[in-house]
């Protein structure tokens, strides 16, 4: 069984920085893709930033350029380095971990660009 647990969420100015961490907790961390994804109030869930298990990282168009996806396979972690904050990126994000047949959640870290 996989455990995610998101830290690093808060409220921030925008303008401004955060970084959320996910600690991954169960068996072959290496081949799982992980993927950090949002969900504003009233909104569906989005995808955020993806990263596979060969470290090929995707974004969406709406954070390109101004967030970064990581993971470090020794530590088991993922994290996401969030740049230049905008109101619109106010949301709770959530870790998440897949391979073929098996898909797992973290239970949300809020994150809040306002000022």
């Amino acid at each position: 069984q996989v455990h995610l647990v998101e830290s690093g969420g808060g409220l921030v100015q925008p303008g401004g920085s955060l970084r959320l961490s996910c600690a991954f907790s169960g068996s072959l961390f290496r081949m799982f893709a992980m993927g950090w994804y949002r969900q504003a109030s009233g909104k569906q869930r989005e995808v955020v930033a993806t990263i596979t298990s060969d470290n090929v990282t995707r974004y969406s168009d709406s954070v390109k350029g101004r967030f970064t996806i990581s993971r470090d396979n020794a530590k088991e972690m993922v994290y996401l380095q969030m740049n230049s904050l905008k109101p619109e990126d106010t949301a709770v994000y959530f870790c998440h971990a897949g391979v073929p047949g098996a898909t797992f959640w973290g239970q949300g870290t809020p994150v809040t660009a306002s000022s």
